[in-house]
């Protein structure tokens, strides 16, 4: 039986699941804590960890499954080609799969939201990118730059400047906020703030855990929130219009599919409603469309199929020597199983 693994790698999470022809229509994810990014410092070691964690407990105890490919949408991998490459290469030593893709998690998340075709993704969680891919084959990334100079209106970037205006009137430099509060419940005595963000190894993570606070104090008509929100919207809005003009087409051609993706979604309306006013100024027609699927559908389609207009920007490693024997998975970090 032939199958394949779709791996979606994120710098909070990294979920994996088996696909295969006997299968059926409810396959359970595995789950557990992603990486910083393939860009980080240490960045493909601790990739190649998250991955091992996520997989092996799919594939293990099934010595005649024939694993064709694994597919990995991973953090990073745009802004370190060489990085994800020697991802790839790690993993086929890892897991017994013919060949191992690894592409950027933004290009996944394309062709999961449109089902492989032409348009532009937004894709926003801890990061935020937009990624547009035209019909004469034309590619634009914008943002996805990383917490520390880009990923503008992501959940990090949110989280952050919401902690930022919570110090700010705690210092009485800025004017009170229900951040303030807000971000004393969720971490503690302000003053050691700096150090419990940065406490897990992953300040990006950590930052976009407080952007639903953001979100529900400017749903309750917080002005320092609802400012942050705002802007959020606004540059989300810049990354998705970028990506647009930087495929070409013109004004008079059909309008453009486009779908936003990513955790950060479930903030709803404080972000969305302002978001879709932000796409309204599009000159070229835009045709807003909710999306197929998600990343893990994405890196299946893109496992399976070496002919989709994704094909240039993914990175594969084909196998020449004999599949490995499937290894004990790790025991750490801890799994989360969904159905």
């Amino acid at each position: 039986m032939t199958a394949a693994v779709a791996v979606d790698l994120g710098k909070t999470g990294c979920r994996a699941v088996l696909w295969n022809a006997g299968a059926g229509p409810g396959r359970p994810v595995h789950e557990v804590a992603g990486a910083p990014g393939l860009a980080a410092d240490n960045g493909v070691a601790t990739a190649r960890a998250a991955v091992r964690a996520a997989v092996l407990p799919l594939v293990e105890g099934q010595p005649s499954l024939g694993l064709a490919a694994v597919c990995v949408g991973a953090a990073g991998a745009a802004a370190a080609p060489e990085a994800a490459r020697e991802l790839a290469g790690l993993l086929l030593d890892d897991l017994p799969a013919d060949e191992v893709a690894v592409t950027s998690d933004a290009v996944t998340a394309h062709a999961g939201a449109l089902g492989g075709r032409t348009g532009v993704v937004l894709a926003i969680g801890t990061g935020s990118v937009a990624i547009g891919i035209g019909d004469e084959g034309s590619y634009a990334r914008v943002d996805g730059w990383g917490p520390w100079i880009g990923d503008e209106g992501s959940g990090a970037w949110i989280g952050a400047a919401g902690l930022r205006a919570a110090l700010r009137a705690h210092d009485g430099r800025g004017p009170d906020t229900a951040l303030l509060a807000a971000a004393a419940e969720r971490f503690g005595d302000p003053d050691r703030l700096p150090s419990a963000v940065g406490r897990d190894g992953n300040p990006a993570r950590t930052a976009a855990s407080f952007a639903p606070d953001v979100a529900r104090a400017a749903a309750a008509g917080d002005a320092a929130a609802s400012a942050i929100i705002r802007d959020a919207a606004t540059a989300l809005g810049e990354a998705v219009l970028a990506a647009v003009r930087r495929i070409g087409g013109g004004d008079a051609r059909p309008p453009v599919p486009v779908t936003v993706t990513g955790g950060l979604t479930g903030l709803g309306e404080p972000l969305l409603g302002p978001l879709r006013s932000a796409l309204a100024a599009s000159p070229r027609p835009l045709d807003l469309r909710p999306p197929l699927g998600d990343p893990l559908d994405g890196a299946r389609l893109l496992a399976l199929d070496a002919s989709a207009p994704h094909e240039p920007h993914v990175i594969r490693v084909r196998r020449t020597t004999p599949r490995p024997t499937v290894p004990t998975p790790p025991a750490t970090p801890p799994a989360v199983v969904q159905e």
